[in-house]
């Protein structure tokens, strides 16, 4: 009986043992049923998401940049596909070794070698860098063969910027180069980070880099099927990227290229407007530079060259550079007079050939005196004495406020970034500019050298052109601009940029005839008499001689004695035709003496340039790079003629007949960082003896 009761013990036991194994096995395949459901239901959409991510890639396809034009279709700014052998360092074990094997299949210069090294200096080391561009085919075929050697080393096929036209215009169009640090971070802030993957470079420079936005285009995106190794093996989708858009300038290539060249190897700037409108027809600062030589990135030997030249080949003079303006500031403070009611157009004063003050005498034209001359005179034979006594009895505050809404001074909202102020001088600006107490204060004598141009006074080029223009304009002033539109590259359309509206500066009609009738007179009986002698048109202009440096009360000014960098500068302000002016500008030519002799013949010629179609003979041009003309000598070339040379290198007609509509639309109708300037030395009495 007990032996039955164990039985049936054990057999219960047994049983029992089965029954959890059995709910065991069942609780363990639940599971694993739940799970499969979890995965296949519920996560299938994420999980088929990450297959696939490990199976495709996403790659941005970087949009075609746009093209830059000049008001007549020529192509200042273009692209060009190639091969670039390129190595991502944080990938290659020893980066030397692997250069060195490099260079057996791939030629590899020293130069590319320190541009490498710049690159690596200024990007992360996970970033892919070139280490040669444009390969080509026989190149390309021959590392292909050898990859699987180059961990780290891949082809490219990339887009990079050409400047057709070298140096022409180079400040203007400015350059592209390759991305920094400081930019990628401005970038991944931005909103248009997203639109920025996979692009390397961007503009640095003038409308390259104030028209980014509307030159980069679009980025696209291409999904790929990659291997176990991250290559790409097939291509399964894509979004094309959308090209930029092309820029149109205002500017007049062939202008801009016959000015350069009769600056020849001397520094300076020119700034031609078209008053009735703002818009830039010329933007010449001399000397300039080869963009190309950005494209894939400076060696650092052709940047110490260009950064350290005496020269500053990198500076641009009419944006950045800032200058006194000489005896062309006369004009304006004739005009000053007028409207404040201070003189009359008939007031005499005495020009003795020196005028006193605080017992320091300041002198005019090398003591030959002009004896009793009114306003038309004074500016004609360009009287030092007259416009020594207007300064005095204005005052700085007077002039500083009359000559503030000209431009003087002042940020004229050209569209391209970098513009600075200058100085106009005033009793506030002095106490603002200086540390020391007896610095801040104005004294009365420093008043007397602003009349004539010289003193605080230092203005761009630009900011003379645009009074000017405001002069021609009858006091009607346009802010300046380069861009006139842009051309939707997928559609073709226009779009022609809005114009800020004019502003009217209250001159009354009668004293900016007064001033205008002045300024024709210096071309017919005054100080550039001789430089418009037979022009087949009248033009108004003032000539300028500006001090680079202060020479003392008792001293004779002798540019032979000088270093060349201490010399005067050369100025002239101009305007034509006198009537109904369509250009006026302004120019200087650094450290060449005499307005008249030197700055003048490059306007004259800029006149017969867009006015008579005449381009300077090529003898002529010589004497102009040499400072040695006056009117123009030789037969004249048609402008034509030598612009159908300039333009075969790159304007086409699908290219040209879009901006000429851009300018027609234009003519129905009535946009940095800034350096700062340091506060100039205050000034000693100008004592100069300038002709001008």
């Amino acid at each position: 009986m007990t032996e039955i009761r164990n039985v049936e013990a054990d057999l219960f036991r047994f049983r029992m043992r089965v029954l959890v194994a059995g709910l065991a096995v069942l609780f363990a395949f639940s599971l694993v049923a739940a799970r499969l459901v979890y995965l296949q239901v519920y996560r299938h959409d994420e999980l088929l998401e990450r297959a696939e991510s490990n199976r495709t890639a996403i790659v941005p396809i970087v949009p075609n940049r746009g093209l830059i034009l000049d008001r007549h279709g020529v192509v200042l700014a273009t692209n060009y596909s190639a091969y670039t052998l390129e190595i991502t360092p944080s990938k290659v074990g020893n980066l030397e070794e692997t250069i060195a094997a490099l260079e057996k299949l791939v030629d590899i210069h020293p130069r590319d070698k320190r541009r490498f090294k710049r690159l690596r200096e200024e990007s992360r080391n996970f970033e892919s860098l070139p280490i040669r561009t444009r390969l080509s085919d026989e190149e390309v075929a021959r590392f292909a063969a050898q990859r699987y050697r180059f961990p780290g080393v891949d082809i490219k096929a990339r887009l990079f910027r050409n400047y057709p036209l070298g140096e022409l215009g180079s400040h203007v169009v400015g350059y592209m180069g390759r991305i920094n640090q400081r930019e990628k971070e401005q970038i991944e802030d931005g909103e248009e980070a997203g639109n920025y993957r996979g692009t390397d470079y961007i503009g640095k420079l003038g409308v390259e880099q104030s028209f980014e936005q509307q030159l980069h285009g679009i980025t696209g995106v291409e999904q790929v099927e990659t291997s176990a190794s991250g290559r790409a093996v097939r291509k399964l989708s894509s979004n094309q990227a959308s090209p930029g858009n092309t820029v149109m300038l205002s500017l007049d290539i062939g202008l801009q290229k016959l000015v350069e060249e009769m600056f020849g190897g001397r520094r300076g700037a020119l700034v031609a407007l078209d008053p009735r409108t703002g818009e830039v027809l010329a933007f010449v600062s001399k000397p300039t530079f080869d963009p190309n030589l950005f494209v894939d990135g400076i060696d650092q030997e052709s940047w110490q060259a260009l950064n350290e030249s005496i020269d500053k080949p990198l500076l641009n003079r009419a944006l950045r550079g800032t200058y006194p303006p000489g005896s062309t500031y006369k004009p304006f403070m004739a005009m000053a007079a007028l409207q404040t009611g201070k003189r009359s157009a008939s007031f005499i004063v005495n020009d003795n050939a020196s005028w006193t003050f605080g017992g320091h005498t300041f002198r005019s034209h090398g003591n030959i005196a002009l004896g009793a001359v009114d306003m038309h005179r004074a500016i004609v034979k360009s009287s030092n004495v007259y416009f020594y006594s207007l300064a005095s009895e204005m005052g700085v505050d007077a002039m500083h406020d009359f000559m503030a809404p000209l431009g003087f001074g002042q940020i004229t909202g050209i569209d391209i970034n970098g513009e600075v102020r200058g100085v106009l001088p005033s009793q506030e600006w002095k106490r603002n500019a200086y540390k020391r107490p007896e610095q801040k204060k104005w004294y009365p004598g420093e008043t007397i050298s602003l009349g004539i141009g010289q003193g605080y006074n230092t203005f761009t080029m630009l900011q003379l052109a645009q009074a000017t223009a405001v002069l021609a304009n009858n006091g009607i002033k346009h802010k300046p601009r380069l861009v006139i539109a842009t051309q939707d590259t997928m559609t073709g359309a226009m779009h022609p940029l809005p114009i800020d509206p004019p502003v009217d500066l209250g001159y009354k009609p009668a004293n900016v005839e007064i001033i205008r009738k002045a300024l024709v007179g210096v071309t017919q009986e005054g100080t550039s008499t001789r430089v418009f002698a037979g022009a087949g048109y009248l033009s108004g202009g003032k000539t300028g001689t500006a001090q680079a440096v202060t020479i003392g009360q008792k001293d004779k000014y002798n540019g032979s004695k000088l270093e060349e960098h201490q010399r005067d500068h050369a100025v002239y302000m101009a305007f034509a035709p006198a009537d109904k002016p369509e250009i006026a500008l302004a120019v200087i030519v650094e450290n060449a003496g005499w307005g008249a002799g030197v700055a003048a013949p490059i306007a004259r010629r800029v006149f017969d340039y867009v006015l008579m179609g005449q381009y300077p003979s090529p003898e002529d041009m010589v004497a102009v790079q040499k400072g040695l003309a006056a009117a123009p000598t030789g037969t004249p070339r048609r402008v034509a003629d030598m612009n159908a040379l300039l333009a075969a290198g790159g304007a086409t007609e699908a290219t040209a007949a879009p901006v000429a509509a851009a300018s027609s639309a234009k003519a129905t109708k009535p946009a940095g960082a800034t350096k700062a300037v340091s506060p100039p030395k205050p000034p000693l009495p100008q004592p100069g003896a300038n002709p001008d």
